[in-house]
């Protein structure tokens, strides 16, 4: 199995543990309206659509929380099926959603009380890794100095190539959680002051 297909059978296990009205790291989202989300983007195409267009917005909403109503065990079901075949994404499952799923599983995992990283798993890892470098450098593009991603075995992505270059220490599953915009994340930082406070306090969203 891929990343994909382990993230999705973990997080719809957790799904399962606690319940539809769980918190997410994706705040106001509960867990029901995560599941909806990750349903509606490999299940309703015309509504995904709304995940870019601003003018389709109030479609994806409605898709979004009619999907959040059904009762949780189905809605859930969904999830654990993933993209049905006709789906484009059935085909490019792991190179799309791998990352995604692991990022949700851990807004779930880590919105929950004495959250701590899963042990590391060379498989997982890899996998996180090699797909990392085109999302730090998308997410940190608004850096006004340099940002280097290093692994903790001493591989690194340039995420910014700048002035007064900031580092910053991990996990390749910390660092990927922290390239989404995710705060719940045990990284460290090494560089000018001033340079590590303004990459702290960039907004890493797409």
């Amino acid at each position: 199995m891929g990343l994909a297909q382990d993230e999705r059978r973990l997080l719809a296990e957790l799904f399962t543990e606690v319940g539809p009205d769980a918190p997410t790291l994706c705040d106001p989202w509960r867990a029901k309206d995560l599941a909806a989300h990750l349903v509606l983007r490999e299940r309703r195409p015309d509504a995904a659509a709304g995940l870019f267009v601003k003018p389709l917005g109030d479609h994806t909403q409605k898709v979004q929380d009619d999907y959040a109503a059904k009762p949780w065990a189905e809605l859930v079901d969904l999830v654990r099926e993933g993209p049905p075949k006709w789906s484009p994404l059935a085909l490019l499952d792991e190179k799309v959603n791998g990352m995604e799923y692991f990022v949700h599983h851990e807004d779930v995992r880590r919105a929950l009380d004495g959250w701590e990283p899963r042990p590391a798993d060379v498989v997982r890892d890899a996998d996180l890794w090699r797909a990392l470098p085109p999302i730090a450098k998308l997410n940190h593009r608004k850096s006004p100095v340099g940002v280097v991603l290093r692994r903790t075995s001493g591989e690194t992505i340039t995420a910014k190539a700048g002035p007064t270059p900031v580092t910053i220490t991990g996990d390749p599953a910390e660092l990927a959680l922290l390239c989404f915009g995710r705060d719940a994340v045990r990284v460290g930082y090494e560089g000018d002051p001033s340079a590590v406070e303004a990459v702290r306090s960039l907004n890493r969203s797409t």
